[in-house]
């Protein structure tokens, strides 16, 4: 009778558990939030894009800044979700950028600059920004133009664990723009 109400109770909190959101990010020193699933670099977008592939994951940027709200709103209701969280677990190599911060990076071109001067060479104007890139990127091309997606600000659930998807299916090759594929996952 033990092991049965055992057994019993253990399913019952692998039930909870599989649909308690995980806790929010700590926020870092720099004021930024902290995942599990942020890698720390020196910020080599070639050297990350070769590690990225060796542990077969889609290397992605996110920038973000100190009292974003829109940032904290992803990290506190869309991030902890058990499936964002899995999906971006597997399939990334995520690196984190100050949309102001003076840390070295090294673009795709060679080119190195702080993380905010290399905002501004991206063109960057929001945050949170996510860019995702190819697992190949030609020599001489700076990430703006490697990129094979860009997510501009906070969405929902729905709307970021499908473009997470889409990158990884590798939707940019095909005929279905992002919107229909959106549209399309949106209503199964």
């Amino acid at each position: 009778m033990r092991r049965v109400m055992f057994t019993v109770a253990a399913a019952a909190t692998a039930m909870v558990l599989a649909v308690m959101p995980l806790a929010a990010a700590e926020l870092g020193d720099d004021g930024l939030h902290k995942t599990a699933w942020m890698r720390d670099t020196f910020k080599d977008l070639r050297e990350d894009l070769a590690e990225a592939n060796a542990d077969g994951k889609r290397l992605a940027i996110i920038f973000e800044q100190r009292g974003c709200i829109y940032c904290k709103q992803m990290h506190e209701e869309v991030f902890p979700d058990l499936e964002v969280d899995s999906f971006i677990h597997e399939n990334y190599f995520v690196l984190q950028m100050n949309m102001f911060g003076d840390v070295e990076v090294t673009d795709f071109d060679g080119e190195v600059l702080p993380e905010k001067e290399m905002a501004r060479k991206w063109g960057l104007m929001f945050t949170p920004t996510m860019m995702f890139f190819p697992e190949e990127v030609p020599e001489g091309v700076a990430a703006p133009q490697a990129a094979v997606a860009v997510m501009p600000g906070a969405f929902k659930k729905g709307t970021t664990l499908a473009m997470l998807r889409w990158v990884v299916e590798k939707g940019y090759e095909t005929d279905e723009p992002f919107q229909k594929y959106l549209a399309r996952q949106l209503s199964q």
